[in-house]
């Protein structure tokens, strides 16, 4: 299958641009999704995340607290690379496992860690969706009413935006309407199309 990888940093449109393929009728593979679906309540990760941590990282039905795994996590780069060495593998497969039972001529794996974690290596080419750092500021803010110092300190444990432009192969530039984007969409739609044929 083959895979067009789908990033950004927080607030630059991600979530619009996999829409926009969505609306062309092609597979869109959500890794956050996936990092959902991996632990889900009974799953041998969640039991694995509960016996490190602790019962008192599950909330009373028994499913992930993730705010509170966050905590731990956070803070602690021994305890985030155990919980990553846990959950890749796993993430990964799923992701694998979806892109391969997609229909569509070619699928988006939408990822916003895409570039830090590796998952660039799943795809054959790597889509940026890039907006200047005060926009993302300002979009990433209103939308989750978000602490602009929260912000901040999200962008920066994501790769920094020139990295990131660097390694894409596509670079979608969401700073104009939405029309404008959905434009850029349509165009990188024929040439991924045309990819796809002659893979």
């Amino acid at each position: 299958m083959f895979t067009v990888g789908l990033t950004g940093g927080i607030g630059s449109g991600k979530s619009l641009v996999g829409d926009l393929f969505r609306a062309l009728d092609i597979t869109v593979v959500d890794a956050d999704i996936a990092s959902r679906e991996v632990v889900v309540k009974g799953s041998p990760a969640l039991a694995n995340i509960a016996d490190h941590f602790g019962g008192g990282i599950l909330l009373p039905d028994g499913t992930l607290d993730r705010r509170q795994l966050r905590e731990c996590i956070f803070a602690n780069a021994a305890e985030k690379t155990w919980l990553e060495n846990l959950l890749h593998p796993l993430i990964n497969n799923w992701i694998r496992e979806q892109l391969n039972a997609s229909a569509s001529p070619y699928a988006v794996l939408e990822s916003p860690l895409l570039l830090e974690i590796d998952q660039h290596k799943i795809a054959n080419r790597v889509l940026v969706v890039d907006v200047p750092e005060q926009l993302q500021l300002q979009r990433a803010s209103s939308r989750d009413n978000g602490n602009p110092e929260q912000i901040k300190a999200i962008m920066a444990t994501q790769l920094p935006r020139d990295e990131r432009r660097a390694q894409a192969d596509d670079i979608i530039d969401n700073s104009g309407s939405i029309e404008s984007t959905q434009q850029q969409v349509f165009q990188l739609h024929g040439n991924y199309l045309e990819y796809a044929r002659l893979k």
